[in-house]
């Protein structure tokens, strides 16, 4: 692929080759009257090359993709990049990330209001202004996100198996886990394929709580994902990579305590049991069977669960 060297123009700054920059993507009004801005770092080499975005705190209690693309951009060779540019948003949503929750203060999800709208919802308007300002101008793009409350994931990296370029991203990120994982509606990811945009999502641990295996997995891919790109160089080796190509959930049959011996990432065997649900006055145990062969992609740590409850994420080889 051919690459040129244009000025990457944000919110109306240019930031030329060989130029690093820290600009806002736009500012936004609370009730209070309170500005909040959304820090955008760019790091650009002089040599042509890829426009990669970094872009994590899609949630606001997602703290493990912020905490990576921070580390990432205290890196001198992030700093510098042998050639491209590397555009870098460590908290998108700064106003979710203030309260510590998912979701905007009207309820909305910011990862289910693209494209967004310029006179909109917050929500929108923040999409709006990242596919306008920031997304036209990248080639491909890494969103660092977390699992739910409660729920763990292993550290993955979701791609489209059938799309070459997002497959063979995946691979020179090169996490343990690739999880074939289709388009949603109105996403970052969906919106910016639109645009003829690889999007990557990783996932990796619990939200509002450090995950360093998921931190330093995360961390370690995107350096790789830049080795290739010839942005950088750095000696940090593949890891041997599973794709998975569809998956599953094993839910609660009953409520009670539920319990595992199962680890996160671990593979396992169908019919193998992989946990129990107790009630709490010792009347009963069930177990749960595993119903595939597969590797545990996603655990609940909450003890007390419902029936009908998700408890296990299994990835499934094809």
């Amino acid at each position: 692929m051919t690459y040129t060297n244009k000025n990457i123009h944000i919110n109306g700054m240019d930031i030329k080759p060989g130029q690093n920059a820290q600009v806002s993507l736009n500012w936004y009004q609370l009730p209070t009257k309170t500005v909040i801005e959304i820090p955008v770092y760019v790091f650009r080499s002089k040599n042509p090359g890829p426009v990669l975005l970094i872009l994590a705190g899609m949630h606001g209690d997602e703290i493990n993709g912020i905490e990576i693309v921070r580390r990432l951009i205290t890196r001198d060779d992030v700093k510098k990049p042998l050639c491209g540019s590397i555009i870098a948003i460590p908290v998108i949503n700064i106003i979710s990330f203030l309260s510590g929750s998912r979701d905007l203060p009207d309820g909305r999800d910011l990862n289910r209001c693209f494209p967004g709208t310029k006179n909109g919802s917050l929500g929108g308007r923040i999409a709006y202004d990242l596919m306008n300002e920031i997304i036209p101008q990248i080639d491909f793009g890494i969103d660092f996100h977390t699992g739910g409350a409660k729920i763990s994931n292993y550290p993955q990296l979701r791609c489209v198996f059938t799309n070459k370029v997002n497959l063979d991203l995946g691979k020179k990120f090169s996490p343990a886990l690739i999880i074939n994982s289709p388009f949603r509606e109105n996403t970052l990811r969906k919106e910016a394929s639109r645009k003829g945009k690889s999007i990557l999502v990783f996932e990796g641990g619990e939200s509002s709580r450090f995950d360093y295996l998921s931190i330093n997995e995360g961390m370690n891919g995107c350096i790789r994902l830049m080795k290739h790109l010839k942005m950088l160089k750095t000696d940090i080796p593949n890891n041997p990579t599973v794709l998975l190509h569809k998956s599953t959930w094993v839910r609660a049959k009953s409520s009670g305590l539920f319990h595992t011996s199962k680890t996160n990432g671990a593979h396992i065997l169908k019919g193998e049991i992989i946990g129990k649900i107790c009630d709490p006055y010792g009347e009963h145990d069930e177990k749960l069977i595993s119903p595939t062969d597969g590797y545990i992609v996603g655990i609940n740590n909450q003890p007390v669960v419902n029936q009908g409850d998700a408890l296990m994420h299994i990835g499934i080889e094809e």
